[in-house]
């Protein structure tokens, strides 16, 4: 008899992560389709009972990928605007982290692409882009920054359905020329 379950620690916020970056394995790896519970169960070494005590149904769990991944360009941005506070500041922040981050959100294509035909998760990026952007109103209210975030989107659109190849400009002369127009007036 295996009693390793009984004697195991309780840890739930690791159990919770290990969930959540399994699925993030298993898309990147097989697409939405390779989300299945018993997949992420395995991966994350967990039974599918454990599974539903932190995720109600697979659709939860993909809100939860969806809100982790989120978080972590959430971080980003903070750790990259926490010493800029000049006109523009989110936008270059938001331009370098979608460079930097690039190769994560390719990685996680998957669930980001799926955006394009979910119009739950549409409207959650819609909603948490138009937050950000009420929030940095005084900074990044210009017509002119818009342009260069939907650039950057371009960008990692391009890196997406080129399969990383975005076309002849380097990536870091892309990024270079799009934060200079952050700081054009």
């Amino acid at each position: 008899m295996n009693t390793t379950a009984y004697n195991r620690p309780k840890q739930p916020e690791q159990v919770r992560r290990a969930l959540l970056e399994a699925a993030v394995a298993l898309a990147e790896e097989q697409g939405l389709g390779g989300i299945t519970v018993q997949a992420v169960a395995d991966r994350a070494g967990v039974t599918k009972g454990g599974l539903f005590h932190h995720f109600a149904n697979k659709q939860a769990l993909i809100d939860a990928v969806f809100d982790f991944m989120l978080e972590q360009m959430e971080a980003v941005l903070d750790r990259l605007m926490a010493d800029d506070a000049e006109q523009g500041c989110f936008t270059r922040a938001y331009v370098i982290s979608t460079f930097e981050c690039c190769d994560m959100a390719l990685s996680g294509q998957a669930l980001s692409i799926s955006m394009v035909t979910d119009p739950a998760l549409r409207r959650r990026w819609r909603d948490w882009v138009d937050a950000r952007l009420a929030r940095h109103a005084d900074t990044d209210s210009d017509p002119r920054l818009n342009v260069v975030r939907l650039a950057a989107d371009g960008y990692w659109f391009a890196r997406v359905l080129h399969d990383g190849d975005p076309g002849p400009e380097t990536p870091e002369a892309l990024q270079a020329r799009l934060i200079a127009m952050t700081r054009e007036g």
